[in-house]
Parts: structure tokens; sequence; C-alpha cells
């Protein structure tokens, strides 16, 4: 029998939907993925620890939720290739971890007996060290798989709030259950039920979680406005920004005002030209591309630098053409390509990126028209009236929320296939990359509401949950699962995870997700979300139609 180099099965492409064991189908190596498994049992030793010295009242190290905050970020799928830069935090996480040691040492704090809290931390360990800290740590199939739907939605959790945190807004209560809950999974004798009410208070503050940086994007960039978005090039060469920081682009966009330099959103950046105070920047052109995982072929025939703010990162060819004019911000990382740090104000010198842009090429054209977008509660609030009155008539019959994440497998054709079978009375509402599927399809309108309504980024997902609840309460009915309103959602990583959870501790039943099953998911633990909300997964396009649309 052949020992796994590693074990991961936190995407939905995970190899053969049980896990990948040689290499990552992302194209994470196996050094990475365990040193990303050494790292997490770093986070839940530094969480415990602390969480233990704050119930006795005494002051624990400043900086600890940054730290796990980012740490869990750095270990979304695709956010980051490069194993030194997850041993640096691995180190920070080691340093910490002993400063905390001497605090609860000190103060006579009493500790559990756990692996990650009684290893050293020496360098020549790191290795053997982190092959226990793999996933498969836990036998017991179920236990293992409630402890990885929290770790995973706690991992979405923080690329949510991290984002809010660049622009000032922060809430130690959605960090101090981050720190229970990594102390919880810690735990090895932790109890099934304790465990799979966690996993609701997941979704729960996950929900928190999305409303803060909804109210850091919106207040600090404008609500979010029915935008069409040029999706050809101009004649000025351009800097392609992708990821879903607001911030970042904002500061680009700053810094790039009046060099003749363009710059061009990609993948789930496409949201940034719904916001007033970014799209009044006329030098923010349009989108260009896909998703995140046509990169490949489109970063070669944009011909001007790329700018990662946040996953999703697809590894270059050997031979691309783009490779040394990549940068990574945050969390992100990749071997050979430069690093964009901020200065201790949070301040990030895009100089470097200018100057290549400025020696490059205008982009490539590889499409020409416009989508559009920027219906974010706000928006389909203004628009209220018209919609019930829609629903009223009997002109739109019902609405899917078809929102999530988009991948290559030939598989998720299906959800373009299903955009277009839909009635013609059928509103889809979406958010996240899903929207690739279908997003540039001509599917009309009705009665000048289009068919399909564009929230913006994953995070985003928010605003159907806001939107639900108000028709809800503008029809009168009396719960949420009586509403028109079907799921059919598809998932990649972690940040559709939390967003799942959150619909879940709302209490949204019949979800439907594809196109597989999470691996994460065992059977036992399947059983419960199937018994107690309905979860299940898609079939054929015919077959599904009939089952959530009538």
């Amino acid at each position: 029998m052949i020992e796994n180099k590693m074990f991961c099965f936190q995407c939905q492409e995970t190899a053969k939907g049980t896990g990948c064991t040689i290499k990552g189908v992302c194209g994470k190596e196996a050094s990475t993925s365990n040193y990303q498994d050494l790292l997490l049992g770093v986070v839940r030793g530094v969480a415990t620890i602390d969480r233990a010295i704050r119930k006795t009242g005494a002051q624990s190290v400043a900086g600890v939720d940054s730290y796990f905050v980012d740490a869990l970020f750095a270990c979304i799928t695709n956010a980051n290739f490069d194993d030194a830069s997850i041993l640096n935090r691995v180190d920070k996480g080691i340093a910490l971890k002993k400063q905390l040691l001497a605090i609860a040492k000190e103060h006579n704090v009493e500790l559990p007996n756990y692996h990650e809290i009684v290893w050293g931390g020496e360098k020549a360990d790191y290795e053997a060290q982190s092959r226990k800290e793999s996933v498969l740590r836990n036998e017991n199939e179920d236990l293992r798989s409630l402890k990885e739907l929290i770790v995973l939605g706690l991992k979405g959790m923080a690329a949510y709030y991290e984002h809010a945190g660049r622009l000032g807004y922060t809430d130690t209560t959605i960090t101090d259950f981050m720190g229970d809950a990594l102390a919880l999974i810690a735990n090895p004798d932790a109890p099934m039920d304790q465990l799979l009410n966690c996993v609701l208070d997941t979704g729960k503050w996950g929900v928190t979680a999305m409303a803060l940086l909804d109210k850091a994007n919106s207040t600090t960039y404008g609500h979010p406005e029915i935008t069409k978005v040029n999706i050809g090039v101009g004649k000025n060469p351009g800097i392609l920004i992708s990821g879903h920081d607001l911030h970042d682009i904002e500061e680009l966009l700053k810094q790039t005002e009046g060099t003749g330099v363009d710059v061009y959103t990609h993948g789930e950046m496409l949201p940034a030209h719904y916001y007033p105070e970014l799209k009044k920047y006329k030098h923010l052109v349009g989108n260009y591309g896909n998703a995140w995982w046509k990169q490949k072929e489109e970063f070669s025939t944009f011909n001007g630098p790329i700018v990662f703010t946040t996953n999703c990162i697809v590894p270059p060819s050997a031979n691309a053409n783009y490779k040394d004019r990549v940068f990574t911000m945050n969390s992100t990382g990749f071997p050979g390509w430069k690093h964009i740090e901020a200065d201790a104000n949070g301040h990030k010198d895009f100089s470097e990126v200018i100057a290549i842009a400025k020696t490059c090429e205008a982009p490539t054209e590889i499409e020409t028209g416009e989508i559009v977008g920027g219906f974010a509660h706000n928006q389909v609030f203004a628009l209220a009236d018209k919609i019930v009155d829609a629903v009223k008539s009997g002109a739109i019959r019902k609405f899917v929320v078809m929102g999530g994440c988009d991948g290559r497998m030939r598989s998720r054709d299906y959800y373009t296939e299903f955009a277009q079978q839909l009635p013609h009375d059928v509103v889809i509402l979406t958010s996240g990359c899903a929207k690739f599927k279908y997003n540039k399809l001509n599917l009309g309108d009705i009665n000048g509401i289009p068919r399909v309504l564009d929230a913006g980024q994953c995070n985003d997902s928010y605003t159907w949950a806001v939107v639900a609840l108000k028709l809800k309460e503008i029809f009168g009915a009396a719960d949420i699962n009586d509403l028109p309103l079907a799921f059919n959602i598809a998932w990649y990583e972690q940040k559709a995870v939390i967003v799942l959870l959150a619909l879940l501790s709302l209490g949204v039943k019949n979800i439907h997700i594809g196109p597989t099953l999470p691996a994460f998911v065992s059977p036992g633990v399947l059983k419960v979300l199937v018994e107690q909300f309905g979860l299940g997964g898609i079939t054929t396009v015919e077959d599904d139609l009939k089952r959530m649309i009538g």
C-alpha cells in the first residue's frame, strides 16, 4: 500500500471525489499541503491557549485574532502555494505560542494536554509534525467531518472578516467565536452534539461576518448600483486585478490615475464596477475574461501585469508568457512571484507594477459587449414595488438563487444548461463567480427586470438572505421556505462553505448543491443534514427543473 504524501479534500474538485493524496488537483504540492496542515495545527494551539488565558480574566497577547484570521485565509484553496510564505506564518505562530505559554504559566492557567499545545515547535520537527496535524488525525469519520465543516467554514469567515478589517471594520465577538471554535476542534474528545451545534453556530457567525463586510463595503464605497460593465478593451496598457479586496483596487486606482495605464477587473473583482466610489475612476475601463479557472489562457492575452489580492490562483505553465509579471498580496503567494507587502498603515506601493505596465502592449481583445450587475440588497429594495407587482401578477413565478463558485469540470456546464432551460417567468439571483456560467447569455427581462440579478462577490450572497427575509415580511409568509424561492448553489471552496452554513443557520431548507457533494461530509453527517434541512445534490437539468420549479 502506497503511503499518502498528503491528504486534502477541502475543494469540490478533490481527486476521485474523496481526497488528493499525491498532489492537489489545484496544483498544490504535497509539501505545501502538509505545511498548511502544520500551520492549522499551530493556529489551533494558539487559539486554545489564548481562550484559556482569557477565561481567567488575564491579559492575553495582542494580535492573536489577526494572526489566526490571516493564517486561516492563507489555507483557503488556491490562495497560497508558497512553502516559504506558509512556514513564515508557522514561525510567527510558534513565537506567539511561546508568549502565550509564558503568560499561562505566570497566571497558573490550566491547559489541556493537546498535542498542538505540548509540541515544542522545533523547526527540525516541522515535517514530521505536519503529518500528525493532517485531517486524518481524527479517525472517526463523522467527528472528522463535523470538525472539517467547522474549520472550512472558519476559513471562509476569516476571508470576509479580513476584508472588513482592511476597511477599518472589526468585531471582537466574531473573532471570539472563531477562537472558541478552533479550541473545540483541537479537543480530541469533543462530543458529536457539541460539534454539530458549533457547525450551525459557524453559519450564524458567518452571517454576522458577511453583514460586517457588507457594511464596510457600502459605507466606504457607497451602495452598489445597476451598472453596465464593458468586457472589451481600450488602447492603453493595462493592469489586471483579481481577487476580492476592494481596498486594494481602490489603492491601485488612486496610484494609476493620470499615468496612462488602465485598470481591468478579473473574476471576483468584477463587482468593483458597481460601487459609486470606485466606478468614478475613468481608467477603470472594464472586466477582462471570465472565472478564475480560465486564467492561463486569458492572462497570456492580457499582455500587462496581473495582481492577486486573494485567491483563486492557478499555477502557470512552465512556459507561460506572463509568469514574470504577476504580483501577490495579503494571504496569497506563489513561488517566484513578487509579493507586495503593506506598510504599517496598510498602504501598498504599486509603483513597480505600474512601471511594468507602461512597457507592455494594450490587452488583446477576447470579447466585446457589456454585462449588467449591481443588484445588491439596497438596489433590489429600490426595485421592490416593481418586483412585488411582477410576483403578484404572475409575471415572475419564482426566484432561483444560483450563487457560488465556478470551476473547470465539464459537469459544471449543467449550470449553463439549467439557466438556459429555466422558464421565462423565473429570475436568477446570483453572486460569486458561478455567474460566469450564464451572465453573458441573453436571457432577457421580465417587465424591465433582468432575469439575471448579480449581487456581486461570493460574500455578497448575504444580499439574498436579506432579500429573502424582506420578501417574507412583504408577503406575510410564516416561514422563509414558503417563499417562491429555490436554491441551486454551485460550490468550489471554503467561501461557499460558509455561505451554505449561513443559509442553514437562517433555517433555509431544500438547498441543492453541486456539481458534487463535499468529500468532507461523511455519510453520517450527510444523513443529519438531509433529515434536518433537506440538503441535496443535483441530478439532471430536466429532473431538477421539475423538482425546483415545478
